[in-house]
């Protein structure tokens, strides 16, 4: 759901510096996404307790899973989304958290460790990074062309209606290609349970589909470059994909405005968790670089790196005040209570998913 934006490179030097071989209490080894954590984090982790970093680069959730089920992996703190991570904590791989080792726990927004905790009952294995939201990127300047000025943009109707995808389909539409995203928010915008377990809602969610497949442009988790370059007008996509497309869209002075919707009722809320597996080698290092990322000026510094969310609430001062204004990075109190949880998809489901969106992605 959510990080596969793998286009934030860390600085070649640092990373550099960070793989050297040294004594094992000395060291510090991870797997996270590329460019998914701020170089000053890193940096001054080093620094201040004179442990060398291991950065290893997550391709995807399933590698990692793979990864933590086959055992030794010689990680001391993995990165998965919490969707996967409940499927893990199942499984036994992980340590149970100690959170005496980590000082800077209360700073954790309460709401959202009471959301995580519909995965991890009582939070003992998940420590929150980052979080985000699944919703509209649209380019306001050319879909108000088509649509007109007084058109009502507030939810999924732009890429799920086909009267209005067809019309939008000559600016273009983006959709994730992942199934995990689609269905779950398709069956919240026609009113049923994003996440059901019943395997009629996802046929009744293929034949909505099947209605706008002609309209569709492109199925892409790197949809960036296409939103800027005025490809496409309207791309279902992650929270802090928007902000990027902000950024670059004023660095590069492009005139079109580009806006973040998040449908009330059927905006997917996710996170990216910390892990601390069962047999990691360093686990005395792994508390201390969670408790690092815990404060809030490297919180602040993770946001203003990354542009999605911190789960650390007192952070919001210290990240840029543009940042800060943004409701895409910090959603408004009243989309967050009305947002649904990503919560983990049962085998049977999965395999109805990605049947039908293989077909639905094939033409229908």
């Amino acid at each position: 759901m959510k990080y596969r934006r793998l286009n934030l490179l860390l600085a070649g030097a640092l990373l550099s510096a960070c793989a050297g071989v040294a004594l094992a209490s000395n060291e510090l080894n991870i797997v996270n996404w590329s460019g998914y954590v701020s170089p000053d984090a890193l940096k001054s982790f080093q620094e201040a307790n004179g442990v060398k970093v291991k950065y290893d680069v997550l391709d995807s959730d399933d590698s990692l899973q793979a990864k933590l089920f086959g055992g030794n992996t010689g990680y001391d703190v993995v990165y998965p989304s919490s969707t996967f991570m409940a499927k893990q904590i199942e499984a036994g791989v992980y340590e149970k958290i100690d959170w005496s080792k980590i000082p800077n726990r209360t700073n954790l927004d309460p709401e959202l460790m009471n959301k995580l905790a519909l995965q991890d009952p009582g939070n003992q294995y998940g420590v929150p990074y980052v979080w985000g939201t699944d919703g509209l990127i649209v380019n306001l300047t050319k879909v108000r062309k088509i649509l007109g000025p007084d058109f009502k943009l507030d939810d999924w109707n732009l890429i799920f209606d086909p009267a209005v995808a067809s019309k939008l389909s000559a600016c273009g539409i983006s959709m994730m290609d992942s199934a995990s995203d689609i269905f779950p928010i398709l069956l919240a915008h026609m009113g049923r349970d994003p996440n059901s377990k019943d395997v009629d809602d996802y046929l009744a969610a293929y034949a909505e589909l099947q209605k706008v497949r002609p309209y569709i442009t492109q199925f892409s988790t790197s949809y960036l470059n296409d939103v800027v370059s005025g490809d496409i007008c309207v791309a279902a996509g992650w929270s802090g994909d928007a902000t990027v497309i902000q950024q670059r869209m004023a660095e590069a002075k492009l005139p079109d405005e580009i806006i973040y919707i998040t449908p009330k009722g059927a905006t997917g809320l996710w996170f990216t968790l910390m892990g601390i597996p069962k047999d990691a080698p360093n686990k005395d290092n792994a508390y201390k670089w969670i408790n690092h990322l815990l404060s809030k000026e490297m919180a602040a510094s993770t946001t203003n790196h990354i542009t999605y969310t911190t789960a650390v609430l007192i952070a919001k001062p210290l990240v840029d005040p543009t940042l800060q204004a943004s409701n895409t990075v910090f959603p408004r109190d009243e989309d967050i209570a009305s947002a649904f949880t990503f919560m983990p998809i049962e085998p049977k489901v999965q395999k109805v998913m990605n049947k039908y969106w293989l077909r639905f992605k094939s033409n229908g």
